[in-house]
């Protein structure tokens, strides 16, 4: 190899770039960035489509990179190329304020696609975005006014390659048959306790075949540009299905003592042995942090190119204006993640002279009420669509076979790969994903919801059979610790509808937020329907937490706090405490997180802190009700696993009932 042509500087510019980053940081994953500068390089410099100076215009390939912990190798190639990520911010790897995290976070450093760091959910978001781009393409493109036409390009390791949601998440590619998706995979053998042989010796290109995915190897990705490109270039003009590139890599590449070793892959390389890697690729031992001026330059072609990219695509968008003006602002306004005007028209309202219904039934009408002004919305179930009650009606189904715009997705059995599926489609915008399962799964989601609360993405989940009342089920399935573990990720809305009526609004909350994710939580059971004009009055509902049912004149003697389907069983004790002449209020909590965003006056005035006396009510654990109830009241919750039963059974046997309500009311007020 010629280290000193232009090309190999600039892969090892790439590299030391990364390495230096990382010892300066005296943390980080130096060996991984330095196994892949010469596939970065290529792709960075011949084949991916990106304009440096836009990092968000619609029309760029979507890099993701899996293995975030290779966060550095992603750092370096955005400076290198003109990205808005001065020297400076490389040099402050992983710093208090820095634009370079540990690992990737969209939304914080210009040029990040998604945020990676969990291994295994870069590929699902991946997977999304190749699902998201082509259900945009079915929308929007018209024959010679392809609007749509980017690839997704992802980079994934050995321990992506491990955790399951990989394996869902791709499984479903296959199936799919995304042919606008190519992953490579760095194929170095190593992990943090050693080499993947301890653990990991599948047949990886024949799983893949399996899946339906198209599978190409370079067998030397230190060396081989021409290799490499050689699969780069048949990978893009696959069109069928999606590919993976393996490509066998060693670890740390160049450095005398450390390369194909455990110790390069999560630790600095040390002072010395950086010197003795710079010697044997033939780079200045100093300064740390150097980038030759032609090889900057060289880079720095990528902000020409990408400019004359984006004109093209821009010019495409101006004919496209002119043929479909009507489809273009369309385009335009679900790009801005703007709903339509009067869309909310269409949300329906209950009358509690009606039969009472179960919210995940309700919620399945408001989905369809919502789908016939909301193009956008689209989504489906981990295979629970008939219990969820999430299919859009007429909205077709989103299959490799089946006629173009379907907006109703089938996860399969795969709750985990689902999450990390709609991160990817709502970064990719221009989609309102929703997903679907029973609330007890979302346990195999977690990781992919704290992501999406962390990155702020508008994802909707649907999480029905929200309690005990699902009955003989058991406790298996019967979710009593999760809306409490929900509720502590940040910026996850948690909303716990206690009719048809607030489940209408729980929608409209969901609707309207675009800077997080939000959890409904919907019952199995039939609960009867409140009065609307209650649930709307001043529109408090919106507030997350509001006041029901009054107590009388001035403020009342006891507060009775309740979410879901047991503010029916908290008005029910209200009434029984008024029978004995004692006023009680009731307070439908919708959304903790909403509650605590309202000025302290509203607070104050939903839950006056000179009533003391009040007293909590929810099938679940009693964990964080105590923020609410203080010192002088109780909470009465399920503080242990459920059972199998019918549902009316398990309420009374655990205390869910009014009665027992009201007299832990009593004894709180001294009355008992």
């Amino acid at each position: 190899m010629d280290y000193g042509s232009l090309t190999w500087r600039s892969i090892n510019a790439i590299r030391f770039l990364s390495v230096d980053g990382v010892q300066k940081a005296k943390s980080g994953h130096p060996g991984t960035p330095m196994a892949l500068a010469p596939l970065s390089y290529l792709l960075w410099t011949k084949y991916l489509r990106y304009n440096p100076r836009n990092p968000d215009w619609p029309g760029r390939d979507r890099f993701v990179l899996s293995c975030g912990h290779a966060s550095m190798l992603l750092y370096s190639l955005l400076y290198l190329a003109g990205f808005d990520l001065p020297l400076d911010e490389i040099k402050a790897f992983r710093q208090w304020g820095s634009k370079t995290p540990g690992h990737p976070e969209a939304g914080h450093t210009p040029g990040v696609e998604v945020t990676t760091g969990p291994l295994g959910q870069g590929i699902g978001n991946a997977v999304g975005m190749a699902m998201a781009s082509r259900m945009l393409a079915q929308r929007f493109n018209r024959p010679g006014h392809e609007i749509v036409s980017h690839r997704i390009v992802a980079l994934c390791s050995d321990g992506d390659l491990m955790e399951g949601v990989a394996s869902e998440a791709a499984s479903l590619a296959g199936f799919q048959r995304l042919g606008n998706l190519v992953a490579f995979y760095d194929d170095n053998r190593i992990t943090i306790e050693g080499s993947t042989d301890l653990a990991f010796r599948e047949d990886v290109a024949g799983r893949f075949r399996a899946y339906g995915w198209n599978v190409l190897t370079v067998d030397d990705g230190n060396t081989d540009l021409e290799g490499i490109s050689r699969e780069i270039e048949a990978a893009f003009s696959e069109a069928a299905r999606p590919t993976l590139v393996i490509v066998r890599t060693t670890i740390a590449f160049g450095s005398p003592n450390k390369q194909d070793t455990a110790e390069a892959h999560g630790a600095p390389l040390g002072e010395k042995e950086i010197a003795l890697t710079k010697e044997a690729l033939g780079w200045p031992a100093q300064p740390d942090f150097f980038v030759p001026d032609d090889v900057l330059a060289h880079f720095r072609e990528a902000i020409a190119r990408g400019e004359t990219w984006e004109r093209e695509w821009r010019l495409k968008m101006a004919e496209y204006m002119k043929a479909y003006p009507e489809m273009a602002l369309e385009w335009e306004r679900v790009m801005w993640v703007d709903l339509p005007e009067g869309w909310e028209e269409e949300l329906p309202s209950f009358s509690p002279g009606t039969e009472p219904m179960a919210t995940r039934k309700a919620s399945g009408k408001v989905i369809n009420a919502i789908a016939r002004k909301v193009p956008e919305l689209a989504g489906g179930s981990a295979d629970l669509a008939p219990s969820t009650n999430t299919l859009i009606e007429g909205g077709g189904e989103f299959l490799p076979d089946a006629p173009p715009g379907g907006r109703n997705f089938h996860f399969g059995v795969r709750e985990h790969g689902m999450g990390a599926i709609l991160n990817g489609m709502a970064r990719q915008g221009g989609v309102i994903p929703y997903g679907a399962t029973f609330l007890i799964f979302s346990d195999y989601m977690r990781g992919a919801i704290r992501l999406a609360a962390l990155t702020g993405l508008r994802v909707i989940y649907v999480f029905t059979h929200d309690s005990v009342g699902l009955g003989e089920d058991g406790p298996t399935h019967q979710p009593v610790e999760h809306l409490a573990a929900l509720r502590v990720i940040p910026n996850l809305y948690v909303l716990r509808p206690a009719d048809a009526n607030e489940t209408a609004a729980a929608w409209k909350m969901a609707l309207e937020r675009t800077a997080g994710p939000t959890a409904i939580a919907l019952t199995r059971q039939n609960l009867p329907i409140l009065p609307p004009e209650e649930v709307y009055r001043e529109g408090n509902v919106f507030r997350g937490a509001y006041i029901i049912k009054e107590g009388g004149k001035g403020d009342p003697a006891v507060i009775f706090l309740a979410s879901g389907s047991e503010v029916h069983v908290a008005l029910e004790a209200a009434k029984l405490m008024e029978a004995d002449g004692i006023s009680a209020r009731v307070v439908s909590f919708l959304c903790w997180a909403r509650f605590e965003e309202q000025p302290e006056e509203y607070r104050r005035f939903v839950l006056p802190p000179s009533v003391r006396a009040r007293v909590s009510v929810e099938a679940a654990v009693t964990f964080g009700w105590e923020r609410y109830v203080g010192d002088k009241g109780v909470s009465v919750g399920i503080d242990r696993f459920g059972a199998s039963a019918p549902a009316g059974r398990i309420f009374r046997e655990l205390g869910i009932t009014p009665e027992n309500v009201a007299a832990r009311a009593k004894a709180v007020l001294g009355k008992g």
